[in-house]
């Protein structure tokens, strides 16, 4: 599916001018128009889906092949020191397109590029309890 009124179907499908990285019949690869950092780059999938709780795991898979192979080309072409690879996921999470898109950020000594939070301390049996309850979920 895609949505007339989405920014990223249309980037995605050709209708907005991007500087296209890489692209496939399932994603588009662009340079990002407000990068954190020198060569940001998005992984678009030219189908619509609001955000990963709507991708199929056949859709997933693939991107997720397609972003290590730009990963490594990336890393051969901008020689940087690290990479966040950032993906949110609602409003609350910093999610203000929503098409879901996967970003690849250059990371470089000194860079001032935010991508932490803080740790907070857990509790062992807490944390046994949901990893059981979420296995559970797991199909």
């Amino acid at each position: 599916m895609i949505k007339d009124d989405c920014i990223f179907c249309k980037i995605a499908k050709g209708d907005i001018p991007s500087n296209t990285v890489y692209e496939t019949s399932d994603f588009r690869v662009i340079l990002d128009i407000s990068p954190a950092s020198k060569g940001h780059i998005l992984i678009i999938p030219k189908e619509h889906f609001d955000n990963i709780f709507e991708m199929d795991a056949d859709t997933a898979a693939k991107l997720f092949s397609l972003a290590t192979e730009v990963a490594r080309a990336m890393k051969a072409e901008l020689n940087f020191d690290g990479l966040n690879i950032v993906q949110n996921n609602g409003e609350i999470a910093g999610q203000t397109v929503f098409h879901f898109h996967l970003h690849m950020i250059p990371r470089y000594e000194g860079d001032e590029v935010n991508v932490t939070w803080k740790q907070h301390e857990s509790v062992p049996e807490e944390q046994e309890k949901l990893a059981k309850a979420i296995k559970k979920r797991i199909q």
